[in-house]
């Protein structure tokens, strides 16, 4: 007998289960977080919600994202045009240098800015030129700026490299001088682009907890952190939490309305011609300065001050730690890579073989997961395993199971990449010859999505060896990071024993941007 039409559409259960409990397992302790705000008296809850210190942290947080959002815009921009629509030359050194700064995590260019100031800093030791230590709001915008402008500046590049120049040639034709076309016809177009670059910016300046914590700027993250270590007041942590949250979805929406209904791709035959470069002329020796600015200040100093500081002399016992934290790192982030991708086969697979508004709704709640603030999660997590599964509390399979979650966004995007190449005529075939669609599916179409499971789990292991928010909250009791060791030691003053800790998370992170290089070159 068949099956009912609504009933084919369906995905079988083996992929529509797990798919569920990804989505229960993101939105439960989000929940927990609001029952626990809403636990204590109403007049309290109230007091806490509207205190005065809330307002002065949220415009602290709001005012660090507006100013990374300009400052990273005034590199980004630049730095896309000149490594696809000017003639300067080593185009491709241009886009490395573009992409370079994350290997070094928030956190490790606070501690490099950190140790370049004071009468005992980098620049006294070395060039006797005494600089006051920045810190506060300008040490954090300069620390989080020179790490996430890399974001925008790949999606401002690919917007530029996905440009039609027969727009811009329609509009010279009608006597529309440069800056006209800049304002009318480039910008618009650019701003998806830019919008999906600022996005990500923004989630990461909204959840960052190291490099504000080392710089002494209090945001509402940094004030997570503080109910949580000193006081742990919970029905204000989960205040805080909640409100960072609500930023967080404001910002998606916002996104969402600014790009509702734009529509840029060619409406005619034809195809789409090669642009052409632009003259630097005069300005070639201003771009070549503009582009040794940021080559300076995003990856020789920190670097410079990193290799300093620890020809300084590391104590043997800080060398002996090193291996522990390296093994404890790879001991949490390739089980959460693995655990990472095996939620995402199922959520990619629904989405591309059986769309529809629950596969949809389903697959966003895996980037719920990863825009919601790291620390704000990981609160949710020790409220939720207190009060429902204490025994889950400080444990390894918490900690993976949030980094799984938290990471989930990154590894759907290869996997469904994959997916989207692989022609579902071969899962018929089989299905043909007997195979039930399980079956077919580890026969046929999972071979094909190698290469995008090796990326994910790659993207979600560098992304998990770098994070210090969840794991400083949710590790077992003597796991010590690399992440948690280059805090620790520069909340400290202690930049010669951060060093090696630093470095080694470096050399881990030119893994990842040589996978970024490696995918664009190949294609």
């Amino acid at each position: 007998m068949r099956l009912p039409y609504f009933l084919r559409k369906l995905p079988p259960w083996y992929f529509l289960l797990p798919s569920v409990f990804i989505g229960l397992a993101v939105s439960i302790p989000l929940v927990y977080l609001i029952i626990r705000a809403l636990g204590g008296d109403f007049s309290e809850t109230t007091e806490l919600l509207f205190r005065q210190r809330n307002l002065v942290l949220f415009w602290n947080t709001v005012s660090l994202t507006l100013g990374v959002v300009v400052v990273t815009t005034l590199v980004s921009y630049p730095l896309a045009w000149l490594s696809t629509r000017s003639d300067i030359p080593a185009k491709k050194f241009i886009t490395m240098i573009g992409v370079l700064p994350l290997a070094l995590p928030g956190y490790v260019v606070a501690y490099a800015i950190l140790g370049l100031g004071g009468d005992n800093g980098t620049l006294a030791m070395v060039f006797g030129l005494e600089i006051s230590r920045l810190t506060g709001y300008w040490g954090s915008l300069l620390a989080v700026s020179l790490y996430t402008f890399p974001y925008l500046f790949l999606n401002l590049r690919a917007g530029f490299l996905g440009l039609d120049p027969s727009t811009e040639e329609a509009a010279r034709s009608l006597g529309y001088s440069s800056f006209q076309i800049l304002r009318k016809v480039t910008i618009p177009q650019l701003r998806p682009s830019f919008l999906a670059g600022i996005l990500i910016i923004t989630l990461y300046v909204l959840g960052d907890f190291g490099a504000v914590s080392l710089m002494r700027f209090e945001t509402l993250s940094y004030s997570l952190y503080i109910q949580y270590a000193a006081s742990f007041d919970r029905i204000y942590a989960a205040i805080i939490a909640l409100i960072l949250i609500s930023i967080t979805v404001v910002v998606l929406v916002l996104e969402y309305k600014l790009l509702k209904g734009l529509l840029f791709y060619r409406a005619g035959t034809g195809t789409g011609r090669k642009m052409r470069e632009s003259k630097l002329g005069k300005l070639r020796w201003i771009s070549y300065g503009f582009v040794g600015a940021i080559i300076l200040f995003s990856l020789i100093i920190p670097i410079f001050t990193i290799l300093y500081w620890m020809a300084q002399g590391v104590s043997p016992a800080v060398w002996a730690n090193l291996g522990d934290a390296i093994r404890s790192s790879v001991l949490v982030s390739a089980p959460a890579a693995v655990l990472s991708v095996l939620m995402a086969i199922p959520l990619a697979y629904i989405a591309v073989r059986f769309p529809s508004r629950t596969s949809n709704i389903l697959q966003r709640f895996a980037y719920l997961g990863y825009a919601t603030p790291p620390l704000a999660l990981a609160l949710a997590f020790i409220f939720f395993s207190l009060n429902v599964v204490p025994v889950l509390y400080q444990t390894f399979a918490l900690l993976i199971f949030a980094y799984a979650l938290h990471f989930l966004a990154e590894a759907i995007g290869p996997v469904r990449s994959s997916l989207y190449q692989a022609s579902p005529k071969l899962e018929e075939a089989a299905m043909s010859l007997g195979m039930n669609r399980f079956k077919a599916f580890l026969k046929s179409t999972l071979p094909l999505l190698f290469n995008g499971i090796i990326v994910g789990a790659s993207f979600v292991f560098l992304s998990a060896m770098k994070e210090l928010p969840i794991t400083f909250l949710l590790a077992p009791i003597g796991l010590d990071t690399l992440a948690v060791n280059v805090w620790s030691y520069s909340a400290e003053g202690m930049f010669a024993e951060a060093a090696p800790f630093a470095l080694s998370i470096l050399f881990f992170s030119v893994f990842f941007v040589g996978i970024l290089f490696s995918r664009e070159w190949k294609s």
